[in-house]
């Protein structure tokens, strides 16, 4: 009978060295290779949103139709018809008068004090003239002990306070303001000066004296 064929016998073999050493490496994991890139998705860069969900495009903004109509100018008023001046007062231009309470034997003081006040408020000795009843001033008395014609002068240059006799008030000069010093006299000589010193004062004019005195020889109540 026919013997059977003789299998082939697998022998162990025996590993060498590179197939150890393949033994004990691991595996490389495969790579990607790179493909060409899809236009649809752009690369992203600095400053530039990553890949995510697209915004909405913002609504656009309609004029209202009421906003498109131009807005009518506000109608002028109508100017209220002119009223008519007011007549000037009558007594525009009169001066002030002025009342200063004092006894016979103050009036002169009083006088002097009022001047004062005048010169520190601002006034130009030129603007007073001081006018009394009774004494003379201690200075007219002593310019007129060197005569009349210096005196006068003296009234003319209108460059200092002036002083004098309620006799001689009609012949001084008008100045922007006049005080009179009811320093003596009678009551006609004090009510036949305030008419003149009132006439020879353009803006104030300042008595000191005793009020029913001056409301007597004015006429009128101050």
């Amino acid at each position: 009978m026919p013997l059977p064929p003789e299998e082939p016998q697998i022998h162990e073999s025996v590993q060498g060295p590179r197939a150890a050493s393949a033994a004990g490496r691991t595996a490389p994991t495969p790579r990607p290779v790179p493909g060409p890139r899809s236009a649809a998705a752009p690369r992203p860069g600095p400053g530039r949103p990553g890949p995510g969900p697209a915004r909405p495009a913002p609504p656009v903004q309609r004029t209202p139709r009421d906003a498109a109509k131009p807005t009518p100018a506000p109608a002028k008023p109508t100017p209220a018809p002119a009223k008519p001046a007011a007549a000037p007062a009558a007594d525009a231009s009169a001066p002030q008068i002025q009342l200063i309470p004092a006894s016979v034997e103050g009036a002169l003081d009083a006088a002097e004090e009022a001047v004062d006040l005048l010169l520190d408020s601002g006034r130009a000795p030129g603007d007073v003239l001081v006018l009394t009843t009774g004494e003379q001033h201690p200075w007219a008395a002593h310019e007129l002990s060197f005569g009349d014609t210096a005196y006068w002068a003296q009234h003319d240059a209108g460059d200092d306070v002036f002083y004098a006799a309620s006799a001689h008030a009609s012949r001084a000069a008008t100045r922007p303001v006049v005080v009179v010093a009811l320093n003596g006299g009678t009551d006609e000589q004090a009510a036949a000066t305030l008419p003149v010193a009132l006439g020879r004062a353009s803006a104030l004019l300042i008595v000191c004296g005793d009020p029913e005195r001056i409301n007597s020889a004015l006429g009128a109540g101050v």
